[in-house]
């Protein structure tokens, strides 16, 4: 592909997600999938700049906006390659020359705002905090009330690209020979600083292509959310619940933990999700694990696994402000998260899942979110509610656990953002 080539696919793949919002990593791969004629050096440049325009939205729609200019997805991608990539605007004018699979030639309305822009940085004095920071309104007040004066230095650590953290499978290999196997096929790599099954790379490559992956030996997995796998602590032989097992990311961490020897429930309301774990679990070599849909409302079933579990993993659903470095477009793409519904949602599911635990039992509350309202109020509020539950005393994990919880974030611990929450039940 051209140059110009690029730029046009990334006007398209960004029109469609404004025409029919969704996860904008998920948009790419179907773009991408569905012309296997682009190389693999074009896919890395389009998702490059069609991430990074999702990285710097905002402040490419403030900049746009103080110049009159319209914020539509043609705009923004000029605007950023004046601001970011430092081209003049007779440059731009030659990328967008209207000739085969190139953009459009720029209209007089637009050389007119370019030349309004200025080819200043793309942040200025006169930007608002929240805009500098990537951060939509509806999350500023509560990322605030978690971080206070360390506000900024969180969102900026949000704001860079995540590395690709990968959690082997202990079942199958171990890490240093993993890891070695990884760099012997020429993957710049290391072993993950807190979680003991992983490995990072810096940046992201064709998955594909790493050593172990297909066979089940590697899988990906940021070590925020291995380390949240392992809180629950599983021993081999026990019988565990996976509330929200989602795909069964975190159901195969702990199986590989378990040393395939016990019994861990993956339940979920959508069954499409659970089906998406079978594959997964039979690449891994796990056979401990049973994947069961359970309804949103009152479930024959559940009502029989009362005081059933010595463990329940609830990984909740959840804003993802934790995920944003990862899926940056969740700030703007899909519209305002309704908090007041996820945060009921969160405390049903607390109530519920929190009956499976027999006495003296482990109940791992984990949400990828950063907003107090969904963790450690959620949390609070539960115990307030539930008087044979309290925080658990003693927590065995790479990080000190001051009061029975804790916040990973970026700029800590470099991982994505989660709180984790150990509950434990009265005997």
């Amino acid at each position: 592909m051209t140059p110009s080539a690029i730029l046009a696919a990334a006007i398209e793949i960004l029109e469609e997600q404004e025409t029919r919002p969704g996860p904008l990593d998920l948009i790419v791969g179907r773009y991408q999938r569905q012309r296997r004629y682009i190389g693999a050096k074009d896919r890395s440049a389009l998702a490059s700049r069609v991430f990074g325009l999702a990285r710097r939205h905002f402040r490419l729609g403030w900049r746009l906006e103080q110049a009159g200019a319209p914020t539509s997805p043609r705009a923004l991608l000029i605007a950023d390659l004046l601001l970011c990539d430092g081209l003049e605007p007779d440059e731009i004018s030659t990328l967008f020359n209207g000739g085969s699979h190139a953009p459009p030639e720029l209209n007089t309305s637009e050389w007119s705002w370019l030349l309004r822009i200025g080819p200043s940085p793309l942040e200025t004095a006169e930007m608002p905090a929240a805009v500098r920071l990537e951060c939509p309104s509806w999350a500023w007040d509560g990322l605030y009330d978690a971080f206070n004066d360390r506000t900024e230095l969180q969102l900026s650590a949000l704001l860079k690209e995540a590395p690709l953290d990968l959690r082997v499978n202990t079942l199958k290999s171990d890490r240093r020979s993993a890891l070695a196997a990884i760099k012997r096929a020429g993957f710049d790599a290391e072993l993950t600083p807190l979680a003991n099954t992983g490995i990072r790379l810096p940046h992201r490559v064709a998955l594909g292509r790493l050593p172990g992956l297909l066979e089940g030996v590697v899988d990906p997995q940021d070590e925020g959310s291995q380390l949240a796998a392992i809180a629950l602590a599983p021993k081999p032989g026990e019988r565990i619940a996976d509330f929200c097992a989602g795909a069964g990311g975190k159901a195969l961490a702990m199986a590989a933990a378990m040393g395939n020897k016990g019994r861990i429930l993956a339940l979920d309301s959508d069954k499409r999700r659970l089906d998406q774990a079978g594959p997964r679990l039979s690449k891994a070599g796990v056979d401990i694990v049973e994947r069961r849909p359970i309804s949103n409302g009152r479930d024959p079933w559940l009502k029989r696994q009362v005081a059933k579990f010595d463990g329940v993993l609830i990984d909740a659903p959840c804003s993802g402000v934790g995920a944003w470095r990862r899926n940056p477009d969740a700030r703007w793409g899909r519209g305002q998260p309704d908090l007041a519904k996820l945060t009921e949602l969160q405390s049903s599911i607390l109530d519920r899942a929190a009956r499976l635990v027999r006495p003296g039992g482990r109940l791992v509350y984990v949400t990828c979110s950063l907003l107090p309202q969904e963790n450690q109020i959620q949390t609070d509020a539960f115990l307030t509610r539930s008087e044979d539950f309290s925080y658990a005393p003693q927590i065995d994990f790479p990080i000190q656990v001051p009061n029975g919880h804790i916040t990973l974030t970026p700029a800590d611990t470099e991982t994505d953002g989660f709180f984790i929450a150990w509950l434990q039940k009265k005997i």
